[in-house]
This record gives C-alpha cells, structure tokens and sequence, in this order.
C-alpha cells in the first residue's frame, strides 16, 4: 500500500485556538476515540478518520485509558496509526480517573494510581510522552494535593508537556487552581467538559472560573451523544446506536419524546435548514461563539460524519438574531 500523502494545506483549512494563557493551539474541532473508533473490528475506519482529519488540519487526538472497548483498546488502535503520522505535528492527549483495573490501585486520582495508568497509556500508543494528560475525574477521597502533584511530577518528568482536568466542577476547578498555585506546580492549561445546548451549566458555574484562571475549555459530547443531529427526528433507528439497545434505547427516545426534547431538535434543526447547515454544524458553531472554548471535541463512526463536523467551522458565525432565536428554542 502507498503511504497516505497529507495535503502541503492542510493548516488553512481550519482555525485554531490558544489554549487559556498558554503556548498550546488546538484546532476548533478535535478527534475523539471515546466510542465507535476504538472497538475492535473498526481499525480501518479508525485509519481513514485519523487521516482525514489530519488532511484538514485536526491536529488533536483525545483519548483515555478506559476508552475501547475493551479498556485500553482505543489507544492501541490509535498507537498504530501515530507510527505512520507526523509526531511532532500532532496534539495527542490521554486520561486516568475512571476505573481501568481491579483493586484499590486501579481508579480515581492516587499518585500510584495515575503514574501506572499513564505508563501502561504510553506502552499502549508507542509513545515517549502524551501532549495533555487530564485527571479524568474528581476524586472525594484522595487530597487534592496528591491529585495535581502527581501532574506536576509527570509533566516534570517528561511524560507529558501539559497537564489537565476533566469533569471539575466550577468550585472543585477553583480548589484546584488555588492548591496548584499554593505550591508553584504546573497551572491547569485546559478543563474537558460536558458541555451542548441541552446541558448549559458549564456557563454559569464553571466558565468565569477558567476565564479568570487563563484555562481553555473543550467542550465534549458537543452533540449530545446524536440527540442534536437529526438522527432520531422521524423515530429511532435501528441501526443507531441506541436502537441496537432494544427496549432501553426505546424507553430513552420516549422519555425525551415525553419531555419536549425532540419538539425543541426539530425547530432547531429547521433553523439550522433554513441557514444552509446540518443541524450538527449548526450546534458546533453554537459552541465556538464563546472564547473560552478553545475546541470541540467530537466523536464520529465514519468519514463522512466527520467531514460534515469538520466543515462546519468554514460556516460564518451565528448572528444575534439566529443566537437569540436559539434562546427562544432551548427555553420553550
């Protein structure tokens, strides 16, 4: 097989952002390996999605040890791919917090804990370092002075150049600012959050803390895990994901059926019709709108999927009026 030639371009082709108060860039959409592209069997779309991105200058490829399945799989797909890859061009970043192996050393935020993960997450993917290595989560048992220590020792150490958070709330985030600066270790340059239109919290309670703090938001499960595409308007698929869940997939399309939450999809995604985007672009430019969300990260199942959320940061940004309109939606 010809090697794959990524185009001279490819840095035109899509925005990028700094990352808070930090030297770090990352492109407006980021790749993720949380579902779909990690499982086995899909390696070859996993290949032809990475190159795909690259050709469009999606530098960032987000990971976590857990992520597959099974646990650790989607940085073994990855790894292989990175070896036929520009290294150095590329953001690779990975995760421990969420339970990875049996026993009390195997979750959460334990220096033993996030040392071994990250070891295992660089065996896995074939590489020196990470570019991002997050606490996945917080922890309510262990100090936090043992959490970002531990970040601080790893970023030291060369195992990975910036250090991150992910799932923080606005007040556990500004604890662990407040702790990071007491000792002079390494400031937290981006916070991973759950953030779309139909879970908002972020902008209140989190946001004026990273502002203030010179840290980057990227915004993860941006569409909502497909609620905001138009894949479930005219009922649920039973070939998506959810459909192949049988009667729970079913019971989730009728709760939020039953809580308005298709009626709102609808009006949005005419909306996003009406200005000559896919109801997913439309949602992605949403997200953009704020500065302090340096990307989006999302996850895809094919090439198509991707392109179609790659393309949408050529769009022009939303106006005022298509802003507040989709107020007037998210608040019926």
């Amino acid at each position: 097989m010809e090697p794959h030639v990524f185009p001279k371009d490819r840095y035109a082709r899509i925005p990028y952002r700094r990352c808070g108060n930090s030297g770090l860039k990352l492109p407006a959409v980021s790749l993720g390996f949380w579902q779909s592209l990690g499982e086995p069997g899909h390696e070859d779309v996993c290949r032809a999605c990475c190159y795909e991105a690259f050709d469009h200058g999606v530098t960032h490829f987000d990971l976590a040890n857990n992520y597959g399945p099974p646990p650790g799989n989607s940085e073994l797909v990855v790894g292989k791919i990175l070896c036929d890859m520009p290294r150095d061009e590329l953001i690779v970043s990975t995760k421990a917090g969420y339970t990875m192996w049996p026993g009390p050393y195997g979750d959460w935020g334990s220096k033993k804990y996030l040392v071994a993960s990250l070891d295992q997450s660089l065996r896995r993917l074939g590489l020196d370092y990470v570019d991002i290595f997050y606490h996945h989560r917080p922890d309510p048992d262990t100090p936090l002075e043992e959490t970002l220590g531990t970040l601080d020792l790893i970023v030291r150490q060369g195992k990975a150049l910036y250090a991150g958070v992910s799932n923080y709330n606005g007040q556990q985030f500004q604890a662990a600012v407040e702790t990071i600066r007491a000792h002079d270790w390494t400031p937290l340059v981006i916070h991973q959050a759950r953030y779309h239109m139909l879970a908002r919290g972020v902008e209140s309670d989190l946001m004026p803390h990273t502002r203030a703090a010179g840290t980057g938001i990227i915004a993860f499960c941006p569409l909502a895990q497909g609620i905001l595409t138009d894949r479930y308007l005219d009922g649920l698929p039973p070939d998506s994901r959810q459909g192949r869940r049988g009667q729970a997939g079913r019971d989730w399309h009728q709760k939020l059926q039953a809580d308005g939450t298709w009626e709102k999809v609808r009006k949005l995604n005419a909306l996003a019709a009406g200005r000559g985007l896919t109801l997913a672009q439309m949602t992605l430019l949403w997200l953009l709108r704020h500065e302090n969300v340096v990307s989006v990260l999302i996850g895809v199942s094919g090439v198509e999927q991707l392109r179609e959320n790659i393309s949408a940061v050529q769009a022009p940004p939303l106006t005022a009026n298509e802003l507040a309109e989709i107020e007037t939606i998210l608040g019926g």
